[in-house]
């Protein structure tokens, strides 16, 4: 039976066309009987349907729009033991009460939620040792995410990102892998988390980085004494950090910005 479907702009609703990426995806993913895979935004099953005939444990799909249940149903039905769709809004899920927990995420996220999403995969999820994620973004996200010091990309995300672990480009991904083409390339990219699976959960690093990037173009050090820092303290704790008085926000380096976070914990002890 074929069944038609209006897509919605304001949902971000992009889907996957292109076996070829759906395959790269699981590839980037190194899939064993162990994973438990979060997939967020699954349409109308492309990616789902390749995740189901892996070797993976369990997949958990997050889908808002209950229009594409006709596609994703009958996938439930198949694999009952093995698959669950829940309905609703990903910014909204504890993504702490799915059971079994997942290991590894992998999905064609909407790309106007990326950043909020990311933020929250990684504080919920994190702390519990999530492994990777494999997401399709568009390229420009992917820019950010990688951005150096130094650099107009530089973001909160991507610091924190590199704090928890390295984010890698695998490749770029046409508009035509999608229905309907969006206006801008996609990337396909790699994190893997290997340390400080905690960090993105912390409420200090989180204010850290709000007030450090609330004035972009403003010196760090006047940034952190407008969101309340005593500055006078401030710059004992920028030369125990290794930092200079005169930096701005997107100037530090990972080291600088983890030895940053140390100093103001200390501080607050």
């Amino acid at each position: 039976m074929t069944h038609t479907f209006n897509n919605k702009i304001s949902l971000g609703q992009n889907f996957l066309n292109n076996p070829a990426v759906a395959r790269r995806c699981l590839e980037a993913g190194a899939l064993n009987p162990a994973d438990v895979v979060l997939e967020v935004g699954p349409g109308q099953g492309a990616l789902t349907r390749e995740l189901l005939q892996s070797s993976c444990r369990f997949v958990h799909a997050l889908e808002i729009d209950r229009r594409l249940a006709p596609w994703l149903e009958p996938l439930r039905t198949r694999h009952p033991d093995r698959f669950k769709i829940s309905w609703g809004d990903a910014l909204s899920v504890d993504l702490r009460q799915l059971s079994p927990l997942p290991t590894k995420v992998l999905a064609n996220i909407p790309y106007n939620i990326t950043t909020d999403l990311i933020w929250k995969i990684l504080a919920e999820l994190g702390p519990n040792r999530l492994e990777r994620l494999i997401l399709l973004v568009q390229k420009e996200a992917a820019d950010r995410l990688n951005a150096p010091p130094a650099t107009k990309g530089r973001s909160p995300l991507g610091i924190t990102l590199e704090q928890m672990g390295a984010v890698r480009t695998l490749m770029k991904v046409s508009p035509g892998s999608f229905n309907p083409p969006p206006k801008v390339w996609s990337a396909l990219i790699s994190i893997a988390l290997t340390k400080n699976f905690d960090l993105a959960a912390s409420p200090l690093w989180r204010r850290l980085l709000a007030a450090a990037f609330a004035q972009r173009r403003k010196k760090l050090v006047n940034n952190l004494a407008a969101a309340g820092c005593d500055k006078s303290r401030l710059p004992a704790i920028f030369a125990a950090a290794g930092i200079g008085l005169a930096a701005r926000a997107e100037e530090l380096t990972a080291p600088q910005w983890r030895a940053l976070f140390q100093e103001l914990a200390a501080a607050e002890n």
